[in-house]
């Protein structure tokens, strides 16, 4: 899976992982983490997804990046965005108010730019990769953001032999190997979900729950 699957995806508008409203279990559990007003967000493969909007609502600074550009151009339009475009060694950046849209690759972020971030939301990127990026994910990203840096991250969990990703399976055992010791890991909520997903039913799925963690970086990035 590369880059291109991606870009295809969005031509071919099989976007069924975007929400036409912000994501409830956000509403929910962000208020754990109890950041101070102004703190900046980091979104990671962030689509056009209304969570950006909520989370500047919230009094937050959000960088979110994707590696689309259909995606950018349709959230800001789609949201009656104005943004200022400027280009950086790290992609395309597109400023509109507290939101800050990187077009570009998560994984290049350096520890420069993920320095200044406060928290990270991850609802729909760890779901997205296949087990080889996950490592990849979590030794950039997450190893590069700094001590005290708060997390909300949503993932799934059903037996992946049912169905091919993404959205992939992510189990909590390897949540906690690709993140602690460096990060505190909180399991916030576990749902079973599979009633109210015919997507997954129909394809055979026979368990399927959503698991909401709480993260805390308690090391410094290396």
């Amino acid at each position: 899976m590369d880059a291109n699957f991606w870009h295809q995806r969005w031509r071919e508008g099989r976007i069924g992982f975007h929400h036409d409203a912000p994501m409830p279990l956000l509403l929910e559990h962000w208020p754990r983490l109890a950041l101070a007003p102004g703190s900046r967000v980091l979104v990671p493969l962030c689509g056009k997804s209304l969570d950006l909007l909520w989370l500047a609502a919230q009094g937050h600074r959000v960088l979110g990046v994707e590696l689309s550009p259909l995606a950018i151009a349709q959230f800001l339009e789609e949201n009656a965005l104005r943004a200022e475009i400027h280009d950086s060694p790290l992609g395309r950046h597109y400023r509109s108010g507290q939101i800050e849209l990187i077009e570009g690759d998560a994984f290049a972020l350096d520890e420069a730019t993920l320095a200044g971030c406060d928290a990270v939301y991850d609802r729909a990127a760890i779901i997205a990769l296949p087990p080889d990026l996950r490592r990849r994910y979590a030794a950039t990203v997450y190893a590069r953001l700094p001590r005290g840096c708060a997390g909300l991250m949503i993932t799934l969990e059903y037996p992946q032999a049912e169905k091919d990703g993404p959205p992939f399976s992510v189990q909590e055992s390897e949540v906690r190997a690709l993140l602690e010791p460096d990060w505190q890991v909180e399991v916030a909520e576990r749902r079973d979900i599979l009633a109210s997903q015919p997507s997954f039913q129909e394809q055979g799925v026979s368990a399927l729950d959503t698991v909401v963690y709480v993260l805390r970086r308690t090391a410094a990035a290396r």
